[in-house]
């Protein structure tokens, strides 16, 4: 059997993570291993490693890398302890496989170590950019640590090849969090009600802003705006969930908590909505706004508006259903606006999502067990 390592950092790529991670657990001819870090060992940010093992899964190894400070030296102080951790749990676990979705800081520190002990990698969602975060930088590295590609959309394959990948090893699978949409029982209104003790008899949005980190779009000064905006919609209660452990997130968490406090009954702040909320929330939000890539991936298959402000998401593909603004009030009322209009959620229900059917799970099972494992390769030249 191959022993099939599988990392996560954050409650959202967990959330992605899931269904595959089932599929491991059920393979005969693989083996599970989980080594979960950052933000899932942190109480600010919910302790949502509970979640993992409330989903049934055993946590095989856990490590504890966030620092207090969310600076840039401390983001980078933070990389130096997961390396150092994912090193020694490597090292206990000897997986024949890591695997590694996306692009943050904590998958950086796990896919260097495993370079560097002869792990191969198999990377989810490499090729797709977001300019207006250093994840972008991050993504096309472990893109170049890894021997096994798993890609959401043939553009983003051909962007992996074209930096340098064989074809032979990139697969274009869809988006793995497409699953969910396919195959997460989701609560009613009055569940998921039930389950935040949020009343959700009003209409509603779900809010996400994470930083950015590497463009001209100052955090405070733009989810200030965000929030101005939102107070222009008295009509719609707002379920807003905290940012992701990026520099400058607690500043943002600062604003959200303040904003919350002044209006308990409209405004419900949550640190993890686990994604079976998440996708209840989904579901029956009148749109979903903030920068999260969960707006242009997962949400258009829910069928369900998404407005995407500003630069971070910035180059990444987009379904129609998506409504891009600039991080200003007036910018995002508009936004708002328009996905509120009857004839575009209308238009919404039916489009269709570049990222899949939500099938990927499967598909990466039956190559994880059958693809050869590189530990070297060659730079494939585009002639």
């Amino acid at each position: 059997m191959r022993r099939i390592a599988v990392f996560t950092g954050s409650r959202a790529e967990y959330g992605l993570l899931y269904w595959l991670m089932k599929e491991i657990e059920a393979s005969a001819s693989l083996e599970l291993n989980v080594i979960v870090g950052a933000m899932h060992l942190s109480p600010r940010f919910g302790d949502t490693w509970r979640c993992i093992e409330e989903d049934g899964f055993k946590i095989d190894a856990k490590i504890d890398l966030l620092l207090s400070s969310n600076t840039g030296v401390g983001v980078a102080k933070s990389i130096g302890l997961g390396t150092i951790g994912m090193a020694d749990a490597l090292e206990r676990l000897a997986p024949d496989v890591l695997v590694i979705l996306g692009d943050r800081f904590e998958a950086l520190a796990a896919a260097q170590t495993a370079l560097v002990m002869g792990i191969p990698i198999a990377h989810l969602h490499g090729g797709e950019l977001t300019e207006g975060a250093y994840d972008d930088a991050i993504r096309h590295a472990i893109t170049k640590m890894s021997t096994l590609h798993f890609v959401a959309a043939e553009d983003y394959r051909r962007r992996v090849i074209q930096l340098g990948e064989s074809p032979e090893t990139v697969f274009n699978v869809g988006a793995v969090g497409l699953d969910h949409v396919m195959r997460t029982p989701r609560y009613t209104r009055d569940e998921l009600s039930e389950s935040l003790g949020f009343a959700l008899d009003r209409p509603f949005f779900l809010v996400t802003y994470h930083p950015v980190t590497a463009a001209m779009e100052p955090p405070e000064e733009s989810f200030r705006a965000l929030l101005d905006a939102l107070d222009g919609f008295t009509d719609h209660n707002i379920i807003l969930t905290y940012p992701n452990a990026d520099n400058g997130s607690e500043s943002l968490i600062s604003l959200l908590e303040s904003f919350a406090e002044r209006q308990p009954h409209r405004v419900l702040a949550i640190r993890s909505l686990g994604f079976r909320r998440y996708l209840s929330a989904v579901a029956e939000a009148d749109a979903v706004i903030g920068n999260s890539s969960s707006g242009l991936i997962e949400v258009p298959g829910l069928g369900v508006p998404t407005v995407n402000i500003g630069q971070r998401q910035a180059g990444r593909l987009a379904a129609d259903s998506v409504v891009h603004c600039d991080a200003e009030e007036v910018s995002i009322r508009k936004a708002i606006e328009h996905a509120l209009l009857p004839s575009f959620s209308e238009y919404c229900a039916n489009v269709s999502n570049p990222y899949g059917a939500g099938n990927a799970a499967g598909k990466i099972v039956k190559i994880l067990a059958s693809q050869p494992l590189l530990r070297n390769k060659h730079f494939h030249d585009i002639r």
